[in-house]
This record gives C-alpha cells, sequence and structure tokens, in this order.
C-alpha cells in the first residue's frame, strides 16, 4: 500500500511495481497503469544520470582581479633608490672600465675586475656598501695586484675616479616622477625612500634628482635585511602585512620582504651589480614590472 506524500527511490519503485504486475494478472486495467508508470520511472532514471554535475569553481583570482586586490590594506609603500629612482651601476660599470685601463700594465680587464670583486666582497662586512667603501677596494685592490710596485699618482687618480661618483647627476628614471605623483595623488599610502648606503651620498642624490619632496620619510641603512626591515615597520607602527617594498634587487629589496610576509614589486634594471644577484622565483606577493609607470596598474 502506498503512502500518500511519501517519496520512493525511482530503482526501488521498478521492482516493486513489476512483481505486483506479475500477481495482479486478471486486473488489466490496473496491469496497463502498471506498465505505464514503470516506463515513467524507467525515463526518470535515464533523465537523472544524463543531468550534469556541476562542478564548484575554484576561487582563483583573476589577473585584473589581483590588480585590483595588490594594494588592499598597504600603508607604506618604500622605495629602493639606486637603480629603482635613478641609474647609478652604469655609473660604477664606467668607473671600472677606466679602473682597469689604469692597471691594464700588471693584468687584463677580466683579471683586474675579477680581483676587485673579491676585494669588495670581502670589505662590505667591515665597511658596507657605498662610494667610500667602493673606493676603499680600489685602491685595496690595485696595490695588491700590483704587488706595492703602483705608482703614488696612478694611486691618487683611482682615487679620484672612485670618488667621483660621489657628483653623479641621479636623473630620475623615466616614469619614475609621474609614478610618485599618482601614489601622493592617490592619498592612500605612505612613500619612503628605503635605500642602504651612505647617508651623506645617498640624501646628496636624493637632492639632486629633485624627488625628496614627494615622499614622507627617507630612511638610509647599512644593510637590508629582515632585521632593517623589521625595524622600518616598527618605526612606522605597521604591520610587515602593510608593506609593499619596490626595487631592482631581488636579493635586498625583494626576497627579505616576501619571507616575512610582505609585499613587493620588483622592476629589473638593465645592469646588477654581481653581490646583489640571486636566483629569482615567483610569488603570491609579488609582482614583476618592465618599468615603473605600471606600478599605477597596482596601487
Amino acid at each position: 500500500m502506498e503512502i500518500p506524500g511519501e517519496m520512493e527511490i525511482p530503482g526501488r519503485r521498478i521492482f516493486r511495481n513489476v512483481r505486483i504486475f506479475w500477481n495482479v494478472r486478471n486486473v488489466r486495467i490496473f496491469r496497463i497503469i502498471r506498465i505505464i508508470r514503470i516506463i515513467q520511472d524507467i525515463r526518470n532514471i535515464r533523465f537523472l544520470r544524463e543531468i550534469p554535475i556541476k562542478k564548484k569553481k575554484k576561487n582563483v583570482m583573476n589577473p585584473t582581479d589581483r590588480n585590483n586586490h595588490f594594494g588592499r590594506n598597504a600603508k607604506l609603500i618604500a622605495f629602493d633608490a639606486d637603480d629603482t629612482l635613478w641609474d647609478c651601476q652604469s655609473w660604477f660599470n664606467r668607473v671600472e672600465e677606466d679602473y682597469c685601463r689604469l692597471l691594464a700594465p700588471w693584468a687584463s680587464a677580466e683579471e683586474v675586475s675579477r680581483q676587485l670583486f673579491a676585494t669588495e666582497c670581502r670589505n662590505v662586512p667591515l665597511t658596507g656598501y657605498g662610494v667610500k667603501a667602493f673606493t676603499l677596494s680600489l685602491v685595496e685592490n690595485a696595490v695588491t695586484l700590483t704587488e706595492g710596485r703602483i705608482e703614488a699618482d696612478r694611486l691618487l687618480q683611482i682615487q679620484r675616479l672612485g670618488l667621483s661618483l660621489l657628483s653623479i647627476p641621479a636623473t630620475p628614471l623615466e616614469g619614475v616622477e609621474t609614478a610618485l605623483r599618482h601614489l601622493r595623488q592617490r592619498g592612500c599610502y605612505q612613500l619612503a625612500v628605503f635605500t642602504k648606503g651612505e647617508i651623506q651620498d645617498q640624501e646628496g642624490k636624493l637632492l639632486r634628482s629633485g624627488l625628496w619632496p614627494l615622499f614622507d620619510r627617507v630612511v638610509v641603512v647599512a644593510d637590508k635585511q629582515e632585521r632593517q626591515y623589521r625595524e622600518l615597520c616598527r618605526q612606522l607602527g605597521i604591520g610587515m602585512d602593510e608593506l609593499v617594498m619596490v626595487g631592482n634587487s631581488f636579493k635586498s629589496d625583494i626576497e627579505p620582504v616576501l619571507k616575512m610576509g610582505g609585499r613587493a614589486i620588483y622592476i629589473p634594471f638593465h645592469t646588477t651589480w654581481a653581490h646583489e644577484q640571486t636566483e629569482e622565483y615567483g610569488h603570491e606577493n609579488l609582482i614583476v614590472l618592465d618599468e615603473i609607470s605600471q606600478i599605477k596598474n597596482f596601487l
């Protein structure tokens, strides 16, 4: 006996109807009704099998959404200086070329450069980064390479060659000023220069560039590792997840920030000091740009 309103599984009802069909042979009308119901149930099962299963869409952020969300909750946009705001390494490369020519009587340019880099790496923990540290390495390497036979006047030329880097023009790279003004007009973030090197040298370049008024804070440190980034955030009262670092050095500007949960925008420069070269990789908190003008698409 069927209970009104009770729902049955179609397959189970088929077998029950078939059994009743054979047991009630003398009731032809009843038999016809049962046949119709069996056919309907079979059609229902076929229909259920053919219903497409809707798969739940994965929560994947498309590029447009990523653009709109990258700067969310950010409070500080920090910029590296050298080779991010202005060209610097190209000037160092030219000085090194002149330096190799001065030492040509004693060694090939390749050997001079190789030994100079080894000297720089050995001195960095003691002298730090910057023009003066570089100049000390130039002089030391010249004396070592020539076994003390280099003339005093040639050493003086090397010293002056190194110190000439203290007066490079620091002309802003194309698109830098426009990008900074765009961020200031938005009014959503603090803007800072966060760079390593010698304070007097870095501040001098920033003044000559004309970009200083566009920044809220200028911070020059001896090195840029996790400790310095942590201190920057502490001084400004923000969390690492509220920092976006913009720079050209994956080793100094990008990797430490990503490791600490911050966000970074990597803008490679056409030349990089060998000491700053490291393995690069992708990351969900990283955006790589060809030029700084593209930053407006993300912040």
